[in-house]
């Protein structure tokens, strides 16, 4: 099977013999991540003996190395330390390189960082019922929509229903990602064990779930975006589309980093969907289309700030109406202008064109949720290596 189908086999050989040992060109022994032996039998034992240990004769060597595994990893150890040291005092300009790439190394590693990428490709590729189902959910929902709110006018009934059409799209694309909740908390048990092991760093994970899943939420916004903008007939310049465009995949990028930080936090998904469900509500509540900004109670004034609903949603009307301030949206003829875009914007307290900072504001929530995430993985892997 592994030759003529390229697969990858996995089995469980109870109390081997001898015999069968023999089949087995090499061995390739790990302990908390780290490789202590990769050879033959004979090389296995002559790594026992020069330690001092004598395997006895009811035991295999490979039953031997796991009674002793301690010590053999602090052999492999000690020989790493002694060639780096020889290796350093041969070479002071590689001493300067071999430092900086060790600091460097610190953080986070490319091999990692590449390895987890391919991981995470194959995981897309595994549930792609999954993620072809949050596509087609990003279509329909983008048709949906544009069925709903067809060619909306230009006057003061557009203006009412332009203001519902984005607290909607808002409300479904944060809500949407509540779905890959279950999926990151069966990965945290393995990241988990991994990481506690030493097999990688846990900020290579979240930088290569970030590279892996971003183009792919860029896809799930273009997908609702196109039919939903063009269908409702929002301002039909390409630059207005292409900035719509990008806060739609902005709020999902947001949405994602927050789940992936309480997917961190919640110890099951239970607690995990209510708290996911009341933050989100919490959001909505203080995002200023409920309750304006001004008649929000100070103690609770932190929430306007802070919601995740507020930014976008200040964002698409700018983006809607910056353009079209001198259009009339109500009165015209005889009786004069009685609103216009820059009255809409001014009812909102929009009166700058905020969209690039709130553009940063949102990029500045999707690091720090996940900067946050990174956080507290970080502390219960180092409480887990200790145990």
């Amino acid at each position: 099977m592994a030759k003529t189908k390229q697969r990858t086999v996995v089995f469980s050989i109870h109390q081997p013999s001898y015999r069968i040992l023999d089949y087995i060109s090499d061995y390739l022994i790990l302990s908390r991540g780290s490789v202590i032996h990769f050879g033959n039998l004979e090389h296995l034992e002559d790594s026992i003996a020069k330690l001092g240990f004598r395997i006895p004769e009811q035991l295999n060597p490979i039953e031997f190395a796991m009674e002793i595994v301690d010590s053999l990893r602090d052999s492999n150890s000690s020989r790493s330390l002694l060639s780096s040291s020889s290796s350093i005092e041969n070479d002071n300009e590689n001493d300067t390189m071999t430092t900086k790439k060790q600091e460097f190394r610190g953080l986070f590693d490319v091999a990692e960082i590449s390895f987890l990428c391919s991981r995470f490709c194959k995981i897309i590729y595994r549930t792609k019922q999954l993620f072809l189902a949050r596509t087609m959910q990003a279509v329909v929902a983008g048709l949906g929509l544009g069925s709903v709110y067809t060619r909306l006018k230009r006057d003061e009934e557009g203006v009412a229903e332009r203001l519902g059409l984005f607290a909607f799209s808002l409300s479904f694309l944060l809500s949407s990602t509540v779905e890959a909740l279950p999926i990151y908390l069966r990965e945290r048990r393995v990241l988990m064990k991994e990481t506690s092991r030493g097999s990688y760093r846990i900020s290579s994970y979240m930088i290569a779930n970030t590279i892996a899943f971003v183009p792919f939420l860029f896809v799930v916004s273009l997908l609702f975006s196109i039919p939903v903008y063009w269908i409702v007939g929002l301002n039909p310049s390409v630059q207005a589309f292409s900035f719509f465009v990008l806060c739609v995949w902005l709020i999902i990028l947001m949405a994602s980093s927050l789940v992936l930080f309480l997917s961190a936090v919640a110890p099951d998904f239970i607690s995990g969907n209510s708290l996911i469900c009341t933050v989100l509500g919490a959001f909505f509540l203080f995002s200023g289309y409920f309750i304006p900004k001004e008649k929000i109670p100070k103690p609770w004034m932190f929430m306007y700030y802070v919601s995740l609903y507020r930014y976008p949603l200040e964002s698409m009307l700018v983006n809607e109406y910056w353009s079209l301030r001198k259009e009339c949206f109500s009165g015209g003829g005889d009786m004069g202008c009685l609103m216009t875009g820059e009255d809409v914007l001014k009812k909102r307290g929009l009166d700058e064109d905020t969209r690039w900072i709130n553009v940063g504001i949102m990029l500045a929530f999707f690091v720090f949720y996940r900067f946050l995430c990174w956080g507290i993985l970080l502390r219960k892997a180092s409480s887990k290596s200790t145990l």
